[in-house]
Formats: structure tokens, C-alpha cells, sequence
């Protein structure tokens, strides 16, 4: 196109090709011209509200927008421009580097409560390495519910690959507590080896009766160092996990497989049992040469319950009861999330999980569950929290579904025989008379801490008719956290809100 300025100081085209010409656009999409691209205050401000809160992916969140304005016309964006306005915003937020905003977060928690507690550990460039950090509250809750530990590994945080290691227990409602978390460099012997140990500083020495983890022969090591005396299990739901993994092939090709191979995990509760049941699974299904179920079957001492049903696992069989946790996690921390903003919805996890808790703690306090008039229901419905009351119930009812054999006495033990109605399988339980003691050959009691149905057969037949208080752990009461210094008391001794760093 060739224009002139006439006489009259006007502009005339002399000249015009259209070979090479475009379109004008039309006015439905005058909006995608990079000119009319613009994100007003009002818009950027909405992207961030979404982007803190961390509930909101940014092409639901620019979904909603549309809906709004009625329709991809009246935005002045694109999806891809809205997620390179959340971008840019996190470059900006990052500039002070990962390093820097990690010890910002911390110091700023640890200011605002002194018995916030984190460590870091550094290379030989003194670049941070592993980080572990505890609120109060989960410093706090260790006291009455950190006898049972699941140490989980599998979240990954956004592109560093590095894992998130949670520390997680069961309460007396039976919900998910949080007693710590920290960001590892890698998952290698020493690693865990220091995370271990400052977690056990953090807790004031403490260490769990019993830890529950994936299979790793790096986090094995590092708890026999760290925790000589924790008994080390693995989680079940993680083993019928790698299974499904590495046994795919079978799992698809049978419909039988998934049960048979349930039962030789959760079933069998004796040594002989599960040996029979192991042998019978692999010549059903031709596996005796496989290589993962024969490294599998040598580790059978930490996960098969034949082997376990003496160790006290708070009736944490799996990380089942940590599943619910997951969900939270892939609510609040996506992988595209940078390090400051992993930190800020961790926090709204924690919130979330002790609001739960608070609900329950007012639910117990407030109800009382409709019992039939047995004395021992009575008090246990007063001692327990509902949840653990209604397993205790679960129980009550089945001994008084059971038969009862006695067995002999010597001096002053007594034994027995009881079988469940329409249930092949029978137990033997001791009792003593001296002490009022019971002993069952299930182990239910030392596995989760709540009476089983045989011993409650025995005591009613010994006309015994409220359950010793001994059988009442105070982890599973409406008590439990009593006398526990909250988070608000400060639960250190002096000098507690010191930092510590180690070098790797």
C-alpha cells in the first residue's frame, strides 16, 4: 500500500496490492489480538485470590471467569495468558530464591511461636540439603498419639523431584495427626539418618514404639540406627500397592488372584497359616520364580500379620488410615506449586485436619450413643471416644454370638476355648484370677489396644462385669489429651526455639 499527502494536506492510497493483505478481524475475536490482551486490576487480583488459595487449578479458575462474564468473548485473555500471569507472579515471589524463602517461612513460624521447631542440614557449599520443621500442635500431639508412626514418602514436591516425608499417627478419633514434615535432597541412608534422629530431638528424646513405612533398604538402615528399640513394620497397604506394580500381569489375568493374595497380607494370624496359605498362592498361580515375591517373602517377618500381631500398631494394619490424607494433599499441594506456596497450603492441611479433630473432640463431648443395659457397654461408651466405642460394641456383640470350652486350670490361671457362631475359628484365652488378667491367643489387645471379643467372653463368664481399667489405653479415651501441654502453653523447655543446622 502506497499513501500520499495531497495539496489539501489530506492522505490519498496511490497504491494497493492484496496479495499479501489479512482480514480485518471480526469483532468476535478483537478480544485475542495481543493489543486488546489486557488483564485488568480487578482480573489479575481474582487470579491471585485463586492461585493462594491453592484449591483452584488455573484452567478451572479461568473456567469460572468466563462463566461469569458470559462467555470466552468478553475476557480480555486466553487460558495460556492467565497462566502466564500466575507464572510470572511466582517467578517474582521466588526471586529471593528456594533457600531464602525456606529459612524466611521458618524463622517467621518460629517467631510467631517458639515452639515451632525446624532443622536444616547443609552440604559443603552450605547450600540447604534437607529441611524438617513441627508446629507446636504436632509437637504437642506426639505426647498422647506418637507410640504408632506411618513415615511416608511417596508425595513429590513440583520439578525438584524431592520428596515430602511426613510424619503421621492415628489420634483417639481415629483420624490423621501430623507430627512433622520435611523436604529431603534424596532418599539416601544418611539423609534419613539425620531426618530420624532430629525428629527424635524434636519430640524431646522420644522415639515410637512401632514405625510403619514403604519398603526401602535406606530407611530400614536409618531406623536401626536412629531408633534402636522401634519396632520396624511395613505398611501392608503399601506392599498390596507395589503388588498390583509388579504382579500386574496376574491381577488382570485373574479374578481370584486379588483375594488370595488379600489374604495371605491381612488374614493368616498364624506362623503355620501363612506359610501354608504363601506356598498354596505361589503353585496356583506359577510364581514361585518370581523375583519381587521371593525378596518380598524374605522381608514377611515386618509385614505379614502372623509375624506382627504382638507389636502394637494403634489398628493402623496399613497406611489406610492415611489415605485420607492424600486426598487433602492433591487438594492443596499440586506439583506445579513453587516452594513459598507449598508452604503456606501446607499450613491450610494442617488446618483442615485439626478442624476435623475439633469437630470430633466436641462430638464426644456432646453425645452419648444408645447402648443396650449392659454395665460394661455403659462404661465404655463413658471412657471411650464414639468411634472406638463402636468397635469396642462390635466386639461386645460377637462374644455374645460365641461359645465357650473350658480347657483346665494350674494354680491360679484358668483356660479357655471360644468360638464365634459360624466361624470355623477358635481361639484360646488365660486368665488370671490373681489380677483379673486376660490373655487371648488373637492378640488383638497388644495389636490395637482394644479388648477382643474372646477375652470379653471369659471375663462374663468369670462374672466379671466392667472391664478392668488396665484394658482402657488412654490413647483411644475421650481423655487422651489431658494433662498434654497444649500449643499455646509451649510444650520446650528453655532455650527450645533454637534452630539447628547440621552439615551433610
Amino acid at each position: 500500500m502506497t499513501i500520499k499527502i495531497t495539496s489539501t494536506g489530506k492522505y490519498r492510497v496511490t497504491e494497493f496490492v492484496p496479495d499479501h493483505n489479512h482480514q480485518p478481524a471480526p469483532p468476535s475475536t478483537t478480544h485475542l489480538l495481543r493489543s486488546q490482551r489486557i488483564l485488568t486490576e480487578l482480573q489479575a487480583s481474582e487470579a491471585d485470590l485463586s492461585d493462594d488459595s491453592g484449591t483452584t487449578p488455573p484452567k478451572s479458575a479461568n473456567d469460572n471467569m468466563v462463566k461469569r462474564v458470559g462467555g470466552p468473548k468478553n475476557v480480555a485473555f486466553p487460558p495460556p495468558d492467565y497462566k502466564n500471569f500466575l507464572q510470572s507472579k511466582r517467578m517474582k515471589a521466588m526471586q529471593m530464591g528456594d533457600a531464602g524463602a525456606t529459612l524466611k517461612y521458618l524463622q517467621s513460624m518460629q517467631f510467631n511461636n517458639p515452639s515451632f521447631f525446624y532443622a536444616i542440614q547443609v552440604d559443603e557449599d552450605d547450600k540447604i540439603t534437607n529441611v524438617f520443621w513441627a508446629d507446636a500442635k504436632s509437637r504437642a500431639d506426639f505426647n498422647p498419639f506418637g507410640d504408632v508412626i506411618c513415615f511416608d514418602t511417596t508425595y513429590k514436591i513440583n520439578g525438584y523431584g524431592r520428596p515430602l516425608a511426613l510424619f503421621l499417627g492415628v489420634n483417639h478419633h481415629k483420624q490423621t495427626v501430623i507430627f512433622g514434615a520435611a523436604l529431603l535432597y534424596d532418599e539416601s541412608i544418611e539423609s534419613f539418618k539425620w531426618l530420624f534422629e532430629t525428629f527424635k530431638i524434636s519430640m524431646h528424646g522420644k522415639q515410637p514404639k512401632t514405625v510403619l513405612t514403604d519398603q526401602s533398604m535406606a530407611i530400614s538402615s536409618a531406623i536401626a540406627t536412629a531408633w534402636p528399640g522401634t519396632n520396624h513394620r511395613l505398611c501392608v497397604w503399601h506392599v498390596y500397592q507395589n503388588a498390583v506394580k509388579h504382579l500386574n500381569h496376574v491381577f488382570q489375568g485373574s479374578k481370584t488372584f486379588a483375594k488370595d493374595f488379600s489374604r495371605c497380607v491381612y488374614d493368616y494370624e498364624e506362623e503355620e497359616e501363612f506359610l501354608l496359605g504363601w506356598r498354596a498362592l505361589l503353585e496356583k498361580y506359577d510364581l514361585a520364580n518370581n523375583e519381587w515375591l521371593c525378596k518380598l517373602f524374605e522381608e514377611r517377618d515386618k509385614w505379614a500379620l502372623a509375624y506382627g500381631r504382638h507389636v502394637f500398631c494403634a489398628d493402623i494394619k496399613s497406611t489406610l488410615q492415611c489415605e485420607s490424607l492424600s486426598n487433602v494433599l492433591k487438594k492443596y499441594l499440586s506439583p506445579q506449586l513453587d516452594l513459598l506456596s507449598f508452604f503456606r497450603n501446607y499450613e491450610r492441611v494442617l488446618e483442615e485436619h485439626r478442624y476435623a479433630e475439633l469437630q470430633a473432640d466436641f462430638h464426644a463431648s456432646q453425645s452419648f450413643p444408645r447402648i443396650p443395659p449392659s454395665k460394661m457397654l455403659r462404661q465404655a461408651a463413658n471412657i471411650y471416644t464414639p468411634v472406638v466405642f463402636e468397635i469396642f460394641r462390635k466386639e461386645f456383640e460377637m462374644f455374645m454370638d460365641s461359645m465357650l470350652f473350658s480347657c483346665g486350670e494350674v494354680g491360679t490361671a484358668s483356660d479357655y476355648r471360644v468360638v464365634i457362631t459360624e466361624k470355623p475359628k477358635e481361639h484360646f484365652v488365660r486368665f488370671e484370677s490373681s489380677d483379673c488378667s486376660v490373655v487371648c491367643s488373637c492378640k488383638k489387645f497388644e495389636f490395637t489396644g482394644i479388648q477382643c471379643c474372646h477375652a470379653l467372653k471369659v471375663l462374663d463368664f468369670r462374672n466379671i462385669k466392667e472391664l478392668p481399667q488396665k484394658y482402657f489405653l488412654k490413647r483411644w479415651r475421650k481423655d487422651a489429651k489431658s494433662g498434654n501441654k497444649g500449643e499455646n502453653q509451649g510444650i520446650a523447655n528453655e532455650g527450645d526455639s533454637r534452630s539447628l543446622q547440621a552439615r551433610r
